[in-house]
């Protein structure tokens, strides 16, 4: 056994023999991509795929993050796990030929290997082989236009289908069209692609960045999906559930014209009026002297309470089952993307995006949600709003027919009683708006003939509707 001092001894040689021991650490550079084993085509997928390591990840750091967090990180796992995987169903949950621009198999579709998991970054850039070996001469760049009719290149490649029929709907609806007139900066940050991502500080480069304000695109998926992730649901640039025009991913657009510019020399209608009369706030012209009262107050948003944590998104992208009644076998599987609320559907329950009789509609959302009990109750309070509020419309039209001279012109620099009541008139006769607060329209429509009658002594007409308010 070694003594107290044979111990001291042994330490102090040690150190001495430590601090004479010159380390080095040598940093050996590693290889920044595999081979690919789809050598063909160039798609060189996962770097290691134990931890979902993407080649392009290695220097697009940030931006590997994000995606892992993305239902297109787990989208193998997902075919695995669904009880129902197929062949066919393996392209677009792996890197292959489909949502880019190359036409013939390729990647897992071409070699089955694991570095082709998942719905990765070439999945929409294409093959990343050319841009690691000399990342200056190229760069593969990603397209923001979306086809169900396009031979490749576009999200429509794996997000169509009757199981996934996002942009077949899509391209039915409002969205996919780029309004022609809208040429104007102040237009193109709502009304094309390009110019929403601008307004919105999205710098991501894409293919059609460039192109001229008459050829940019429709309101495309990546507009309000970030294919990169994000930390909101869906990958949504911005949340749906906050009752916020800055903030809430719907109401960033439909929040135009809701109240008339009293400080301008043309009082013009509404325009996209949706989003501040869901929330009640900053929505019509309130009369002199008109307050809202107690009742009104609690009701304000009459579908944008809290009851309704989606907002806009509960009804407008509303998803569910189409199925045989005689069966019960599967038909479709509406996405909601028509955007449609109550959207007319065909003989066999799939909506479309067609102009039909209420009785053609479905309103099937208003039941989803939890706030009607049934489909003919939701029929029955939309067809008793919308008469009420026509009722009111076409009685402020003929009142304004009354007023005196002068008073019911909206280009001569002044703001009148007439005018405010003009403009809540055209509010109410939206429909598609006016239903999204039944409550406060018909509120300030009543206001609106009460001032029109008081200012300018009008006798008053004969009404179609009762006085009683209809939430009384």
């Amino acid at each position: 056994m070694l003594s107290l001092r044979q111990v001291l001894v042994l330490v102090v040689v040690g150190l001495i023999v430590t601090a004479c021991t010159e380390e080095r650490i040598v940093y050996r550079d590693r290889a920044p991509f595999n081979p690919p084993a789809d050598a063909a085509t160039g798609f060189l997928g996962y770097y290691t795929v134990a931890d979902r390591q993407t080649t392009c990840g290695n220097c697009h750091v940030g931006v590997q993050l994000q995606w892992q967090t993305t239902r297109h990180a787990q989208a193998w796992s997902t075919l695995r796990n669904s009880g129902s995987a197929q062949a066919f169903c393996q392209g677009c949950h792996t890197v292959s030929e489909r949502g880019n621009p190359i036409a013939t198999a390729a990647g897992y579709n071409a070699v089955p290997d694991s570095a082709y998991h998942d719905v990765q970054c070439e999945s929409c850039h294409g093959p990343g082989l050319t841009h690691v070996q000399d990342p200056g001469a190229s760069q593969p760049v990603a397209s923001l236009a979306v086809s169900t009719t396009a031979a490749n290149g576009t999200c429509a490649e794996c997000h169509s289908g009757a199981h996934h029929p996002f942009a077949d709907e899509w391209e039915a609806s409002a969205h996919a069209t780029r309004v022609a007139s809208a040429t104007r900066t102040e237009c193109i940050t709502c009304h094309t692609a390009q110019g929403v991502l601008a307004a919105w500080g999205v710098d991501t480069r894409y293919t059609e960045q460039s192109d001229p304000v008459e050829q940019q695109l429709g309101i495309v998926c990546a507009v309000c999906h970030d294919p990169h992730g994000s930390g909101n649901s869906a990958q949504l640039r911005f949340p749906i559930d906050v009752p916020s025009a800055e903030n809430n991913l719907c109401i960033k657009c439909h929040h135009k014209r809701a109240e008339p510019e009293v400080a301008s020399a043309t009082i013009r209608g509404p325009h996209s009026p949706e989003g501040p009369l869901l929330l009640g706030e900053g929505a019509g012209w309130f009369p002199p002297g008109f307050q809202l009262d107690s009742a009104l107050g609690r009701i304000a948003g009459t579908h944008g309470s809290e009851a309704n944590p989606r907002l806009c998104a509960t009804c407008h992208v509303s998803s569910f089952s189409v199925t045989d009644p005689a069966t019960g076998d599967f038909r479709f599987s509406a996405t909601g993307h028509l955007f449609t609320a109550i959207p007319c559907v065909d003989s066999t329950g799939i909506p479309t995006n067609n102009d039909c009789a209420l009785t053609q509609r479905s309103f099937q959302a208003c039941t989803n949600a939890g706030c009607h009990g049934s489909l003919t109750a939701a029929r029955s309070a939309y067809i008793t709003a919308n008469a009420r509020i026509a009722s009111l419309v076409d009685e402020i039209d003929a009142l304004l027919l009354l007023v005196p001279p002068g008073e019911n012109v909206r280009n001569d620099g002044r703001f009148t009683v007439a005018d405010g009541t003009w403009f809540n008139a055209r509010l109410g006769e939206l429909t598609g708006s006016a239903i999204h607060n039944p409550f406060l329209i018909e509120y300030l429509l009543l206001a609106s003939v009460d001032a029109l009658e008081t200012t300018y002594s009008l006798a008053p007409m004969p009404s179609g509707i009762s006085r009683d308010r209809m939430f009384r």
